[in-house]
């Protein structure tokens, strides 16, 4: 089977990424692990296939690197609105289904392969205080835990120790690494599914922004993060300890197209 895909990342958490609207592609656990490693197939952190809805502009169905199909993944959200203008869907603000229900996407600036692309997230109100860390689910399950610098932590190991902890368990969750100085964060995030330390993870740095404004005597509306592979913007609207109006905002890249035969 020949599949025709493009190649993107944001914020160096890349994926390949498949128009699916003809519905001709129904892979396996074990295809898509084979299209995302780095060594044998193409390599990527996830998959994502567009498809059509009949409520929506389209339909974004996302798949971890590990072949499992994912939860929500802001950066992939972000990454298959860009997408979704090569191929041609062109609104000014485009309407998506996810495995957690709707999105919205806009594409703020495009210039050849490089665009700054904005996407919503669901409603937070998830939130789970703990001495010492917190678990908050935008989409995707997170752990979060501030430190003065977390450079100086074994993110690998520390990170897949909290992933598969039996307190998380079945499912497991992501966990993140943060620094905080007012709204601006440094976060790094070992990702499940993925199994690594991933270069940003868009649902991950809007649960560190979540979290230091829970922990924040001057409470911010935007917080600006830098991760491994670059910068974004999270946004937000908040009532009580509920968070609304939630957005998740930077570069996106369009790295290569391509195609490749599977069995």
């Amino acid at each position: 089977m020949k599949i025709a895909f493009s190649k993107y990342h944001g914020t160096g958490n890349d994926f390949i990424i498949v128009d699916n609207r003809n519905g001709a592609f129904n892979l396996t656990k074990e295809q898509i692990n084979f299209i995302c490693d780095r060594h044998l197939g193409i390599g990527a952190d996830g998959l994502m296939l567009l498809g059509t809805s009949t409520s929506h502009d389209f339909e974004m169905k996302y798949y971890n690197a590990d072949g499992g199909e994912g939860t929500m993944c802001g950066n992939g959200g972000r990454c298959i609105t860009a997408f979704a203008r090569q191929v041609g869907i062109k609104a000014k603000e485009v309407r998506f289904l996810a495995i957690d229900g709707e999105h919205k996407g806009q594409v703020l600036d495009h210039n050849n392969n490089d665009f700054v692309v904005k996407v919503s997230l669901r409603n937070i109100f998830i939130i789970n205080k703990y001495p010492g860390y917190f678990v908050i689910d935008t989409g995707s399950p997170h752990y979060i835990e501030f430190h003065d610098d977390p450079d100086q932590i074994d993110i690998y190991n520390q990170g897949k120790k909290i992933r598969w902890d039996e307190r998380f368990q079945p499912e497991g969750l992501n966990v993140n690494f943060v620094r905080q100085e007012g709204n601006k964060l440094l976060v790094r995030t070992f990702e499940r599914g993925v199994e690594d330390i991933t270069l940003s993870c868009g649902t991950g740095v809007t649960a560190a922004a979540v979290a230091a404004d829970l922990r924040s005597e001057n409470q911010n509306s935007e917080y600006f993060i830098h991760t491994f592979g670059g910068d974004l913007k999270v946004s937000f609207k908040k009532n009580g300890e509920q968070y609304h109006n939630v957005w998740l905002e930077g570069p996106v890249k369009h790295v290569f197209d391509g195609n490749i035969e599977i069995s």
